[in-house]
């Protein structure tokens, strides 16, 4: 298996969560870090505790489809760089592809932080992707190279590159939805304020399903 993070600018968080996966590379799990460019050293803080860190032009979608082209593993796991898997992460996806009917899947999520709200919209992003069989990219979703590749990877927008996947592996194959929850950092929602963000997210999606292009949502979430 190989982890790919996608990095811009995560000097403050890269060390601590990359040392956090130091149990998974003993276990032989490969840790690949592709940054976007980052101008915080980020790359540089990464190097000791990966096994490869990649740097390529800024865009997650492209981050990942260069990190999943290096890597070694059979099974792909794109993780964000401000979250944190379970400790029986590698068994639960282990498990879940052990049916060989099962493509790809996501965790449940738990976002950190200290606005109570957060707990609410990370019950709320759970429910909807298992009902949808839509992943976000908070969700650490995991796939087998061989469907990964069967669907070209991600695609190459710079704004909803984790629902247009879903929607194409979907085609494929129903997601594992794992009950075991990542815990990633509600330092996007806080900012920017979280009713704020949560009403600017909806707005953005339902914009994008009905047919806007990525390219124009990343111009209005920017």
């Amino acid at each position: 298996m190989t982890i790919v993070i996608p990095t811009l600018n995560e000097a403050s968080h890269i060390v601590a969560n990359l040392r956090a996966l130091r149990t998974v590379r003993a276990q032989g799990v490969e840790v690949i870090v592709a940054d976007g460019g980052s101008t915080d050293r980020t790359d540089m803080l990464a190097r000791p505790w990966a096994d490869a860190v990649l740097t390529c032009p800024r865009g997650r979608a492209k981050q990942m489809n260069l990190g999943a082209a290096r890597a070694r593993g059979a099974t792909l796991l794109f993780l964000h760089a401000d979250t944190l898997l379970p400790a029986d992460a590698m068994q639960a996806i282990d498990s879940a592809l052990a049916d060989a009917q099962v493509q790809w899947g996501r965790f449940d999520v738990q976002i950190e932080g200290k606005a109570r709200l957060l707990k609410v919209i990370a019950e709320a992003m759970n429910i909807r992707s298992r009902a949808t069989g839509i992943a976000t990219g908070d969700q650490a979703l995991f796939v087998r190279r061989e469907a990964f590749e069967r669907i070209g990877g991600f695609p190459d927008q710079p704004l909803m590159e984790d629902i247009e996947i879903s929607k194409r592996l979907r085609k494929l194959a129903k997601p594992a939805c794992l009950r075991q929850r990542v815990v990633t950092s509600g330092r996007r929602w806080e900012r920017r304020g979280v009713w704020r963000t949560m009403v600017l997210m909806w707005w953005l999606r339902g914009l994008y399903w009905i047919g806007m292009p990525a390219e124009r949502l990343a111009r209005m979430y920017r």
